[in-house]
């Protein structure tokens, strides 16, 4: 089964295993077990398990946080709008290199460790920077979006599992298409707001709510997307590395979800 996910597509060992010579599938997922197809090679390299991905995730969480954590003792106290410039304009870096990074580890074939961890970092200095502006408007509001992801994540994993969530390929594509949209309107808001036009998806208005709402539904669903990965890349036997593909997917959901929630605890502490 090839997927329609721009971060797991360009898994070679997953989209070929699924069309290896006498592969079969399991009854849980529907990926293909290893078949006869498979050289020493890849049988040296280990595989892909659940600790595995569990390992490379906490890693990459953890460079988001101490990277964030830096970034927020860094910025300090903000008393002066000149404070407020030179925040927006770290945030807007860090989140610049994320966004390239992401690119980078979402379209290539052999997933490379290191740019998932710089990735992990840039999008902590970004998250440090953002998290810091809310805070001060907002006090507790991190805190409460922190642990909004959590739960978030706790209650999708736990959903994924015991109601046996099966991911077809129309819920694939439109998740990924999902993705795609609110990327493409988020950049083109950001380029119209260059020439004084707002758009109104990243404000506190009425538009700015549904628009941060349906972000945060789309990161379940990519959560969803990314335990399927998960499930169907240990029972096709990937290689090992692609726990760290795994990591990336789950950290971009999980960013995803957090600034999500932190804009609509923002907009209902607003109202």
């Amino acid at each position: 089964m090839r997927s329609n996910n721009p971060v797991f597509a360009r898994s070679e060992e997953f989209n070929r295993s699924s069309n290896a010579y006498g592969n079969q599938t399991y009854a849980g997922g529907g990926a293909a077990y290893p078949g006869y197809g498979e050289t020493p090679t890849q049988v040296d390299q280990g595989r892909m398990t659940i600790d595995s991905v569990v390992q490379k995730t906490a890693i990459s969480i953890a460079l988001v946080f101490a990277a964030a954590f830096a970034t927020w003792w860094w910025i300090g106290d903000l008393t002066e709008s000149a404070d407020l410039g030179r925040v927006g304009m770290l945030a807007m870096l860090g989140a610049g290199s994320a966004f390239l990074l992401s690119l980078v580890n979402s379209f290539k074939r052999i997933i490379s460790p290191a740019l998932v961890m710089a990735f992990a970092v840039a999008e902590g200095v970004a998250l440090g920077a953002v998290s810091k502006l809310f805070e001060v408007s907002y006090p507790g509001i991190v805190t409460s979006a922190v642990l909004g992801t959590f739960a978030a994540f706790a209650g999708t994993l736990a959903a994924y599992k015991f109601l046996d969530i099966k991911v077809g390929d129309k819920f694939r594509r439109g998740v990924v298409a999902g993705m795609f949209a609110m990327v493409g309107l988020g950049l083109l808001s950001l380029v119209l707001s260059f020439f004084g036009i707002d758009t109104g998806l990243y404000g506190n208005g009425g538009l700015g709510f549904v628009f941060a709402l349906a972000g945060l539904v789309l990161g379940v669903f990519m959560l969803i997307l990314d335990f399927d990965f998960v499930e169907n890349g240990v029972a096709a036997g990937l290689p090992e590395r692609e726990s760290w593909r795994a990591a990336f997917g789950l950290t971009v959901s999980l960013v995803w979800i957090y600034t999500n929630l932190l804009r609509i605890l923002a907009i209902l502490r607003g109202d």
